[in-house]
């Protein structure tokens, strides 16, 4: 049903926009991605020689990807739009991956800033930066010893011509509750960005000038911070999410607003791009009813049942012993119903809703629906 409904939309928005897609184009000859699991590609099941297995990946790959997901994420369906091939993880060496069209750095499970000891990544923003740098350089250092790479790596000039997208700090501010008052989250916030400003100045000094910065979801509609934070029914908003959680994400969200524009302000020559996911998310849970989901915030695959089918000690996918009898998480029988895939993560039904909003340009700072090729183009 969600897939219908979306396909209405597109055609909608196709014959809103096919007016201006001759007369200007939006795409890019590559893109390079940093973020976290909501972009994720396959870097961290890569770097640490992890396993995920069934159901994730079930409803597109009919394998598990690499991504936390049933499916497609986010970025997938943005590649698609610009008709650019999905991009490979930077650590993923098997199958002669190509980065002709870009590459991801994003790890799930990434912060902005440098990781404490109890983090999942070892890939915070700076080192997805330094992962770039190295890469570009041995891109340029191959592609200077002849032409038997080429259909493997981006040009020269795609570094300054390509796209370079970010999400990510969501994990900055949701694993703070786990250790911090509110108040300290809140006063956090302008360090987590100075460190994110710190790396887009890196990039921008290696030749990157076309900037797309997608800013955090409500962190409190997320099913796991329902289950560990949301116990008190006081601490949830009419939306039954995490009022404090969703709190600190629109303050963050404020301040990297600010912090584009900024940028924008200091490099003339390039392009900043805000895109407001909060509210493009928030507009989904609300309407879930409406966009033909049935369940906005229980998780799809997961143990438990309602209201949240949520378990913090075993993950998607995962058989374990919890008190003293085996269990599987296991997915519901239709994810498309479901906004929320896993209890972090969203479902490949909601990455494609989500995307569709954000190919309206309607969301953007600037907006940018006049720059738009045909959203056919995404592939459902």
């Amino acid at each position: 049903m969600a897939k219908s409904t979306y396909l209405i939309q597109i055609i909608t928005l196709c014959s809103i926009f096919i007016s201006v897609a001759n007369s200007v184009a939006f795409n890019y000859p590559a893109v390079f991605n940093f973020g976290d699991s909501n972009s994720d590609t396959g870097e961290l099941v890569a770097a640490l020689g992890d396993f995920l297995d069934l159901p994730n990946g079930q409803t597109y790959f009919k394998t598990p990807s690499g991504r936390f997901c049933d499916g497609r994420l986010i970025i997938d369906f943005l590649m698609d739009a610009m008709n650019l091939p999905f991009l490979n993880a930077y650590l993923d060496s098997i199958g002669i991956p190509s980065f002709r069209k870009g590459c991801n750095f994003a790890a799930a499970g990434s912060t902005i800033l440098p990781p404490t000891a109890q983090a999942v990544s070892p890939f915070p923003f700076g080192i997805q930066v330094a992962q770039f740098v190295r890469f570009k350089a041995r891109v340029l250092e191959l592609l200077a010893k002849g032409k038997k790479l080429d259909k493997y790596l981006p040009t020269e000039d795609y570094f300054s011509k390509g796209l370079y997208t970010f999400d990510i700090g969501q994990n900055d501010l949701a694993g703070a509750f786990y250790s911090k008052t509110f108040d300290q989250i809140l006063a956090l916030i302008p360090t987590v960005l100075t460190e994110f400003e710190t790396g887009i100045k890196t990039l921008h000094d290696q030749g990157a000038r076309n900037f797309w910065i997608h800013n955090t979801g409500p962190l409190g509609c997320l099913t796991q911070n329902v289950a560990k934070f949301g116990t008190d029914p006081s601490s949830l908003d009419e939306l039954g999410c995490v009022s404090n959680h969703n709190q600190a994400a629109k303050l963050f969200n404020l301040q990297l607003h600010a912090l584009t524009k900024k940028l924008q302000g200091q490099y003339t020559d390039s392009n900043f791009t805000y895109v407001d996911i909060y509210t493009i998310k928030s507009n989904l849970i609300a309407n879930y009813s409406k966009l033909g989901f049935e369940q906005p915030i229980m998780a799809c695959c997961g143990i438990g049942g309602p209201p949240l089918n949520y378990d913090s000690r075993i993950s998607c996918g995962n058989t374990k012993v919890l008190n003293g009898t085996s269990v599987t998480a296991k997915a519901c029988s239709d994810s498309s119903q479901y906004v929320n895939w896993d209890g972090i993560h969203y479902s490949e039904a909601a990455n494609q809703y989500v995307s569709s909003q954000i190919l309206t340009g309607k969301f953007s700072d600037p907006p940018f629906s006049d720059k738009m090729s045909c959203l056919l183009n995404i592939k459902f």
